[in-house]
Protein backbone atom coordinates (compact mmCIF):
# COMPACT_ATOMS: atom_id res chain seq x y z
CA UNK A 1 0.00 0.00 0.00
CA UNK A 2 1.30 3.19 -1.10
CA UNK A 3 2.15 6.15 1.74
CA UNK A 4 2.96 9.68 1.04
CA UNK A 5 5.09 12.44 3.37
CA UNK A 6 3.92 16.15 3.61
CA UNK A 7 7.04 18.06 4.72
CA UNK A 8 7.37 21.88 5.42
CA UNK A 9 9.42 24.30 7.03
CA UNK A 10 9.90 23.13 10.64
CA UNK A 11 11.89 24.17 13.93
CA UNK A 12 15.22 24.30 14.82
CA UNK A 13 16.40 20.69 15.67
CA UNK A 14 17.59 19.87 19.16
CA UNK A 15 17.89 16.75 21.26
CA UNK A 16 20.00 13.78 21.93
CA UNK A 17 19.15 10.67 19.19
CA UNK A 18 19.44 7.14 18.77
CA UNK A 19 20.10 6.22 15.21
CA UNK A 20 18.82 2.67 14.70
CA UNK A 21 21.30 0.06 14.38
CA UNK A 22 23.49 -0.35 10.78
CA UNK A 23 21.91 -2.34 8.52
CA UNK A 24 25.36 -3.36 6.53
CA UNK A 25 26.41 -4.45 10.48
CA UNK A 26 22.93 -6.02 11.18
CA UNK A 27 22.87 -8.58 8.11
CA UNK A 28 26.50 -9.53 8.73
CA UNK A 29 26.02 -10.10 12.50
CA UNK A 30 23.36 -12.60 12.03
CA UNK A 31 24.55 -14.39 9.10
CA UNK A 32 27.88 -14.75 10.59
CA UNK A 33 26.46 -15.95 13.74
CA UNK A 34 24.09 -18.02 12.21
CA UNK A 35 27.42 -19.84 10.58
CA UNK A 36 29.45 -20.49 13.23
CA UNK A 37 30.28 -22.82 15.84
CA UNK A 38 28.38 -21.76 19.43
CA UNK A 39 25.92 -19.30 20.32
CA UNK A 40 26.63 -15.38 19.63
CA UNK A 41 24.60 -12.64 21.08
CA UNK A 42 24.03 -9.46 18.67
CA UNK A 43 22.92 -6.38 20.31
CA UNK A 44 21.37 -3.40 18.82
CA UNK A 45 20.22 -5.44 15.95
CA UNK A 46 18.55 -2.94 13.25
CA UNK A 47 14.38 -3.81 13.37
CA UNK A 48 13.93 -2.82 9.70
CA UNK A 49 12.01 -5.25 7.23
CA UNK A 50 15.53 -5.67 5.29
CA UNK A 51 17.39 -7.12 7.94
CA UNK A 52 14.55 -8.95 9.34
CA UNK A 53 14.14 -10.69 6.01
CA UNK A 54 17.93 -11.50 6.45
CA UNK A 55 16.92 -13.32 10.11
CA UNK A 56 13.99 -15.00 8.56
CA UNK A 57 15.91 -16.62 5.80
CA UNK A 58 18.36 -18.11 8.39
CA UNK A 59 15.48 -19.23 10.53
CA UNK A 60 14.36 -21.06 7.52
CA UNK A 61 17.86 -22.30 6.67
CA UNK A 62 17.58 -24.30 9.75
CA UNK A 63 19.32 -22.03 11.95
CA UNK A 64 17.36 -21.30 15.61
CA UNK A 65 17.45 -17.24 16.66
CA UNK A 66 15.59 -16.00 19.50
CA UNK A 67 14.45 -11.83 19.94
CA UNK A 68 14.33 -12.14 23.60
CA UNK A 69 13.47 -8.04 23.57
CA UNK A 70 13.33 -5.47 20.54
CA UNK A 71 17.22 -4.83 19.09
CA UNK A 72 18.76 -8.07 20.48
CA UNK A 73 19.08 -11.76 18.65
CA UNK A 74 20.69 -14.62 19.73
CA UNK A 75 21.84 -16.89 17.15
CA UNK A 76 22.20 -20.71 17.93
CA UNK A 77 24.99 -21.32 14.99
CA UNK A 78 24.89 -24.25 13.23
CA UNK A 79 29.00 -24.10 11.64
CA UNK A 80 29.70 -23.61 7.81
CA UNK A 81 28.08 -27.33 7.24
CA UNK A 82 25.34 -26.84 8.71
CA UNK A 83 22.77 -25.24 7.02
CA UNK A 84 19.57 -27.15 5.55
CA UNK A 85 17.35 -26.39 2.27
CA UNK A 86 14.16 -24.56 2.83
CA UNK A 87 10.85 -25.23 0.87
CA UNK A 88 10.16 -22.85 -1.37
CA UNK A 89 12.11 -19.29 -2.73
CA UNK A 90 13.90 -17.50 -0.03
CA UNK A 91 12.38 -13.75 -0.01
CA UNK A 92 15.27 -11.21 0.71
CA UNK A 93 12.74 -8.37 0.28
CA UNK A 94 14.30 -5.23 -0.84
CA UNK A 95 17.78 -5.76 0.35
CA UNK A 96 20.19 -5.95 -2.00
CA UNK A 97 23.21 -6.53 0.80
CA UNK A 98 21.15 -9.83 1.72
CA UNK A 99 20.42 -11.36 -1.75
CA UNK A 100 24.20 -10.82 -2.63
CA UNK A 101 25.88 -11.76 0.20
CA UNK A 102 24.00 -14.96 0.33
CA UNK A 103 24.83 -15.36 -2.95
CA UNK A 104 28.05 -16.22 -2.25
CA UNK A 105 26.83 -18.42 0.72
CA UNK A 106 24.09 -20.60 -0.55
CA UNK A 107 26.31 -21.25 -4.15
CA UNK A 108 28.82 -23.35 -1.51
CA UNK A 109 26.07 -25.23 0.06
CA UNK A 110 25.08 -28.89 -1.23
CA UNK A 111 21.28 -28.19 -1.58
CA UNK A 112 19.58 -25.75 -4.20
CA UNK A 113 18.52 -22.28 -3.37
CA UNK A 114 15.91 -20.00 -4.97
CA UNK A 115 16.46 -15.84 -4.05
CA UNK A 116 14.05 -13.54 -4.65
CA UNK A 117 13.13 -10.21 -3.58
CA UNK A 118 10.08 -7.07 -4.22
CA UNK A 119 9.46 -5.70 -7.26
CA UNK A 120 11.97 -2.68 -6.74
CA UNK A 121 15.10 -5.44 -5.98
CA UNK A 122 13.99 -7.39 -9.16
CA UNK A 123 14.57 -4.73 -11.04
CA UNK A 124 18.71 -4.45 -9.75
CA UNK A 125 21.22 -5.66 -12.01
CA UNK A 126 23.17 -9.20 -10.22
CA UNK A 127 25.87 -10.30 -13.02
CA UNK A 128 28.57 -8.27 -11.27
CA UNK A 129 28.15 -11.08 -8.14
CA UNK A 130 27.37 -14.43 -10.41
CA UNK A 131 30.04 -13.41 -12.61
CA UNK A 132 33.24 -13.73 -10.67
CA UNK A 133 31.12 -16.83 -8.66
CA UNK A 134 30.55 -18.50 -12.13
CA UNK A 135 34.06 -18.02 -12.16
CA UNK A 136 34.28 -20.01 -8.71
CA UNK A 137 32.56 -23.27 -10.30
CA UNK A 138 29.19 -22.00 -9.27
CA UNK A 139 25.83 -22.12 -10.93
CA UNK A 140 23.30 -19.44 -10.85
CA UNK A 141 20.62 -18.80 -13.25
CA UNK A 142 18.72 -15.63 -13.35
CA UNK A 143 16.10 -13.78 -15.46
CA UNK A 144 17.27 -11.91 -18.84
CA UNK A 145 19.66 -8.95 -17.71
CA UNK A 146 20.74 -10.93 -15.14
CA UNK A 147 17.92 -9.82 -13.07
CA UNK A 148 16.54 -11.76 -10.16
CA UNK A 149 15.26 -14.39 -9.08
CA UNK A 150 18.60 -15.91 -8.81
CA UNK A 151 18.01 -20.09 -8.99
CA UNK A 152 21.25 -21.50 -6.98
CA UNK A 153 22.86 -24.74 -7.84
CA UNK A 154 23.88 -27.04 -5.29
CA UNK A 155 26.67 -29.58 -4.68
CA UNK A 156 29.16 -27.49 -6.93
CA UNK A 157 33.02 -27.58 -6.33
CA UNK A 158 34.00 -24.14 -6.02
CA UNK A 159 37.81 -23.05 -6.32
CA UNK A 160 39.47 -19.96 -4.80
CA UNK A 161 40.26 -17.04 -7.33
CA UNK A 162 42.56 -14.31 -7.60
CA UNK A 163 39.70 -11.78 -8.52
CA UNK A 164 39.97 -7.77 -9.95
CA UNK A 165 36.34 -5.95 -9.44
CA UNK A 166 35.41 -3.75 -12.54
CA UNK A 167 33.72 -1.98 -10.27
CA UNK A 168 33.59 -1.32 -6.53
CA UNK A 169 31.68 -2.91 -4.66
CA UNK A 170 31.55 -4.15 -0.66
CA UNK A 171 28.65 -6.23 -1.74
CA UNK A 172 30.09 -8.13 -4.54
CA UNK A 173 33.25 -8.23 -2.76
CA UNK A 174 31.66 -10.17 0.14
CA UNK A 175 29.73 -12.93 -1.95
CA UNK A 176 33.15 -13.43 -3.21
CA UNK A 177 34.71 -14.15 0.26
CA UNK A 178 31.82 -15.86 1.57
CA UNK A 179 31.79 -18.48 -0.90
CA UNK A 180 35.35 -18.33 -0.35
CA UNK A 181 35.29 -19.85 2.80
CA UNK A 182 34.20 -23.06 1.50
CA UNK A 183 36.38 -23.01 -2.31
CA UNK A 184 39.20 -24.76 -2.39
CA UNK A 185 42.63 -22.48 -1.86
CA UNK A 186 42.93 -18.92 -0.74
CA UNK A 187 40.45 -16.30 -2.45
CA UNK A 188 41.87 -12.70 -3.02
CA UNK A 189 39.59 -9.96 -4.12
CA UNK A 190 40.87 -6.63 -5.40
CA UNK A 191 39.25 -3.37 -5.93
CA UNK A 192 39.28 -0.23 -8.33
CA UNK A 193 38.43 1.78 -5.21
CA UNK A 194 38.60 0.60 -1.29
CA UNK A 195 35.14 -0.14 -0.34
CA UNK A 196 33.58 -0.80 3.00
CA UNK A 197 35.31 -3.44 4.89
CA UNK A 198 32.07 -4.76 7.20
CA UNK A 199 32.78 -7.95 6.30
CA UNK A 200 36.35 -8.39 6.47
CA UNK A 201 36.23 -6.76 10.18
CA UNK A 202 33.44 -9.05 11.26
CA UNK A 203 34.98 -12.15 9.62
CA UNK A 204 37.82 -11.84 11.89
CA UNK A 205 35.99 -11.23 14.88
CA UNK A 206 34.31 -14.58 14.07
CA UNK A 207 38.10 -16.01 14.31
CA UNK A 208 38.78 -16.28 10.59
CA UNK A 209 41.99 -15.89 9.59
CA UNK A 210 41.60 -12.91 6.96
CA UNK A 211 44.18 -10.39 5.56
CA UNK A 212 42.87 -7.33 4.28
CA UNK A 213 44.05 -3.51 3.74
CA UNK A 214 41.94 -0.53 1.75
CA UNK A 215 41.58 -2.23 -1.65
CA UNK A 216 42.40 -5.98 -0.76
CA UNK A 217 40.97 -8.78 0.79
CA UNK A 218 42.80 -12.59 1.21
CA UNK A 219 41.44 -15.46 2.51
CA UNK A 220 41.80 -19.34 2.49
CA UNK A 221 39.07 -22.10 2.41
CA UNK A 222 37.95 -24.50 4.60
CA UNK A 223 38.36 -22.16 7.79
CA UNK A 224 35.46 -22.31 10.74
CA UNK A 225 33.55 -19.42 12.74
CA UNK A 226 33.71 -19.21 16.86
CA UNK A 227 30.66 -17.96 17.72
CA UNK A 228 31.47 -13.96 19.30
CA UNK A 229 28.98 -11.37 20.80
CA UNK A 230 28.13 -8.29 19.15
CA UNK A 231 26.99 -4.27 19.34
CA UNK A 232 25.77 -3.12 16.43
CA UNK A 233 26.78 0.57 16.25
CA UNK A 234 24.32 3.08 15.09
CA UNK A 235 24.34 3.43 11.07
CA UNK A 236 25.95 6.41 9.63
CA UNK A 237 23.71 6.17 6.42
CA UNK A 238 20.92 6.95 8.39
CA UNK A 239 22.56 9.54 10.93
CA UNK A 240 23.47 11.38 7.04
CA UNK A 241 19.67 12.53 6.74
CA UNK A 242 20.41 14.54 10.48
CA UNK A 243 23.98 15.41 9.88
CA UNK A 244 22.75 17.23 6.77
CA UNK A 245 19.21 18.34 8.20
CA UNK A 246 20.93 20.30 11.67
CA UNK A 247 23.92 21.82 9.04
CA UNK A 248 21.02 23.56 6.91
CA UNK A 249 18.12 24.46 9.40
CA UNK A 250 19.23 27.33 10.94
CA UNK A 251 19.90 27.31 14.88
CA UNK A 252 19.81 23.41 15.16
CA UNK A 253 22.03 21.56 17.21
CA UNK A 254 21.38 17.63 17.72
CA UNK A 255 23.74 14.90 19.36
CA UNK A 256 23.69 11.14 17.41
CA UNK A 257 24.92 8.96 20.05
CA UNK A 258 27.13 5.69 19.49
CA UNK A 259 27.55 6.28 15.42
CA UNK A 260 29.64 3.89 13.44
CA UNK A 261 32.39 5.54 11.88
CA UNK A 262 34.16 2.87 9.52
CA UNK A 263 36.90 4.82 7.54
CA UNK A 264 34.91 3.59 4.27
CA UNK A 265 31.70 4.26 5.42
CA UNK A 266 32.38 8.35 6.24
CA UNK A 267 33.15 9.87 3.03
CA UNK A 268 29.99 12.02 3.09
CA UNK A 269 31.21 13.56 7.21
CA UNK A 270 34.37 14.49 5.07
CA UNK A 271 32.12 15.88 1.89
CA UNK A 272 30.28 18.11 4.32
CA UNK A 273 33.19 19.42 6.46
CA UNK A 274 34.91 20.32 3.17
CA UNK A 275 31.81 22.07 2.46
CA UNK A 276 31.76 23.86 6.02
CA UNK A 277 29.75 21.62 8.29
CA UNK A 278 30.28 21.94 11.84
CA UNK A 279 30.06 18.25 13.27
CA UNK A 280 32.87 17.08 16.01
CA UNK A 281 33.70 13.97 17.37
CA UNK A 282 32.98 12.83 20.94
CA UNK A 283 33.35 9.43 23.17
CA UNK A 284 35.05 7.28 20.40
CA UNK A 285 35.39 3.73 21.47
CA UNK A 286 35.34 0.72 19.33
CA UNK A 287 32.30 -2.07 18.95
CA UNK A 288 32.89 -5.57 17.35
CA UNK A 289 36.05 -4.35 15.70
CA UNK A 290 34.43 -0.94 14.20
CA UNK A 291 34.88 2.61 14.78
CA UNK A 292 31.93 4.69 16.92
CA UNK A 293 31.46 8.06 18.05
CA UNK A 294 29.05 10.42 19.11
CA UNK A 295 28.33 12.99 16.36
CA UNK A 296 27.36 16.48 17.35
CA UNK A 297 26.21 18.87 14.87
CA UNK A 298 25.61 22.42 14.09
CA UNK A 299 23.43 24.63 12.08
CA UNK A 300 26.48 26.15 9.21
CA UNK A 301 26.67 27.98 6.35
CA UNK A 302 27.39 25.51 3.51
CA UNK A 303 29.59 26.38 0.40
CA UNK A 304 28.95 24.26 -3.04
CA UNK A 305 32.03 21.96 -3.72
CA UNK A 306 33.14 19.80 -6.64
CA UNK A 307 33.27 16.34 -4.39
CA UNK A 308 36.39 14.84 -4.58
CA UNK A 309 35.90 11.86 -6.48
CA UNK A 310 37.98 9.51 -4.03
CA UNK A 311 35.14 10.12 -1.81
CA UNK A 312 32.60 8.77 -4.10
CA UNK A 313 33.10 4.95 -3.04
CA UNK A 314 32.44 6.04 0.69
CA UNK A 315 29.61 7.80 0.35
CA UNK A 316 27.69 5.85 -2.09
CA UNK A 317 24.68 5.36 -0.18
CA UNK A 318 24.76 9.15 1.09
CA UNK A 319 24.08 10.95 -2.29
CA UNK A 320 20.37 12.01 -1.61
CA UNK A 321 21.48 13.58 1.12
CA UNK A 322 24.67 15.37 -0.09
CA UNK A 323 21.90 16.69 -3.03
CA UNK A 324 19.77 18.61 0.02
CA UNK A 325 22.71 19.69 1.57
CA UNK A 326 24.54 21.03 -1.79
CA UNK A 327 20.71 22.85 -2.50
CA UNK A 328 20.65 24.52 0.50
CA UNK A 329 24.55 25.70 -0.04
CA UNK A 330 26.24 28.78 -1.86
CA UNK A 331 27.61 27.50 -4.92
CA UNK A 332 26.97 25.06 -7.04
CA UNK A 333 27.99 21.51 -6.20
CA UNK A 334 29.73 18.99 -8.38
CA UNK A 335 29.49 15.17 -8.24
CA UNK A 336 31.43 13.41 -10.80
CA UNK A 337 32.48 9.79 -10.63
CA UNK A 338 28.63 8.64 -9.26
CA UNK A 339 27.69 6.04 -12.05
CA UNK A 340 26.72 3.76 -9.53
CA UNK A 341 24.11 5.69 -7.95
CA UNK A 342 21.76 4.66 -11.34
CA UNK A 343 21.38 1.00 -10.85
CA UNK A 344 20.70 1.45 -6.59
CA UNK A 345 16.98 0.84 -5.48
CA UNK A 346 15.72 3.83 -8.29
CA UNK A 347 17.90 5.69 -10.62
CA UNK A 348 19.03 8.00 -7.57
CA UNK A 349 20.67 10.64 -9.84
CA UNK A 350 17.69 11.26 -12.04
CA UNK A 351 15.41 10.67 -8.86
CA UNK A 352 17.20 13.29 -6.91
CA UNK A 353 17.85 15.57 -10.10
CA UNK A 354 14.39 15.59 -11.20
CA UNK A 355 12.83 15.81 -7.62
CA UNK A 356 14.87 19.03 -6.64
CA UNK A 357 13.73 20.52 -10.17
CA UNK A 358 10.17 20.37 -9.27
CA UNK A 359 11.24 22.45 -6.24
CA UNK A 360 12.60 24.92 -8.26
CA UNK A 361 15.98 23.97 -8.50
CA UNK A 362 18.35 23.94 -11.40
CA UNK A 363 20.18 20.35 -11.62
CA UNK A 364 22.09 19.56 -14.57
CA UNK A 365 22.61 15.66 -14.92
CA UNK A 366 25.69 13.58 -16.69
CA UNK A 367 25.79 10.28 -16.91
CA UNK A 368 27.86 10.44 -13.73
CA UNK A 369 26.96 12.58 -11.80
CA UNK A 370 25.43 16.13 -11.39
CA UNK A 371 25.84 19.89 -10.98
CA UNK A 372 23.48 21.13 -8.20
CA UNK A 373 22.85 25.02 -8.53
CA UNK A 374 21.13 26.03 -4.96
CA UNK A 375 18.49 28.39 -4.72
CA UNK A 376 14.92 29.15 -2.78
CA UNK A 377 13.20 25.43 -2.43
CA UNK A 378 9.39 26.03 -3.23
CA UNK A 379 6.89 23.77 -2.42
CA UNK A 380 5.77 20.99 -4.84
CA UNK A 381 5.58 17.11 -5.25
CA UNK A 382 8.49 14.72 -5.98
CA UNK A 383 8.22 10.79 -6.39
CA UNK A 384 10.78 8.62 -4.12
CA UNK A 385 10.37 6.15 -6.52
CA UNK A 386 9.72 3.54 -3.58
CA UNK A 387 13.17 4.62 -2.16
CA UNK A 388 13.98 5.27 1.24
CA UNK A 389 16.82 7.21 0.68
CA UNK A 390 15.27 9.57 -1.74
CA UNK A 391 11.81 10.02 0.30
CA UNK A 392 13.88 11.15 3.89
CA UNK A 393 16.19 13.28 1.70
CA UNK A 394 13.14 15.35 0.52
CA UNK A 395 11.71 15.20 4.15
CA UNK A 396 14.82 17.60 4.42
CA UNK A 397 14.28 19.78 1.85
CA UNK A 398 11.21 20.18 3.11
CA UNK A 399 12.19 21.83 6.11
CA UNK A 400 13.53 24.49 4.05
CA UNK A 401 11.34 25.01 1.30
CA UNK A 402 9.03 28.24 1.27
CA UNK A 403 5.75 25.87 0.61
CA UNK A 404 4.73 21.92 1.69
CA UNK A 405 6.37 19.48 -0.56
CA UNK A 406 4.38 16.47 -1.29
CA UNK A 407 6.25 13.12 -1.21
CA UNK A 408 5.13 10.47 -3.16
CA UNK A 409 5.92 6.34 -2.03
CA UNK A 410 7.78 6.40 1.53
CA UNK A 411 6.37 2.98 2.78
CA UNK A 412 10.19 1.46 1.66
CA UNK A 413 11.79 4.17 4.76
CA UNK A 414 10.68 1.14 6.99
CA UNK A 415 13.38 -1.41 5.06
CA UNK A 416 16.09 0.80 6.57
CA UNK A 417 15.26 3.26 9.32
CA UNK A 418 12.07 2.47 11.15
CA UNK A 419 10.30 4.97 13.03
CA UNK A 420 11.96 7.81 11.18
CA UNK A 421 8.96 9.83 10.96
CA UNK A 422 8.64 9.79 14.71
CA UNK A 423 12.46 10.41 15.42
CA UNK A 424 12.55 13.60 12.97
CA UNK A 425 9.36 15.09 14.17
CA UNK A 426 10.45 14.75 18.05
CA UNK A 427 13.77 16.46 16.49
CA UNK A 428 12.11 19.46 15.36
CA UNK A 429 10.81 18.28 11.52
CA UNK A 430 7.22 19.00 10.34
CA UNK A 431 6.21 16.08 8.49
CA UNK A 432 3.23 14.10 8.30
CA UNK A 433 1.12 11.45 6.75
CA UNK A 434 -0.56 12.31 3.90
Amino acid sequence: MKQDWIASAGQPLHGTLDIPGDKSVSHRAVMFAALADGTSTVDGFLEGEDTRATAAIFSRLGVRIETPSPSRRIVHGVGVDGLRAAEGALDCGNAGTGMRLLAGLLAAQRFDSVLVGDESLSRRPMRRVTGPLATMGARIDTEEGGLPPLRIHGGQRLTGIDYTLEVASAQVKSAVLLAGLYADGDTVVREPHPTRDYTERMLKAFGVDIEFSPGFARLRGGQRLKATDIAVPADFSSAAFFLVAASIIPGSELRLRAVGLNPRRTGLLQALRLMGADITEENASEHGGEPVADLVVRHASLRGIEVPEALVPDMIDEFPALFVAAAAADGPTIVRGAAELRVKESDRLASMANGLRALGLRVDETPDGATIFPGTLQGGTVDSHGDHRIAMAFSIAGQRSSGEVRIGDVANVATSFPNYDALATGAGFALRKA
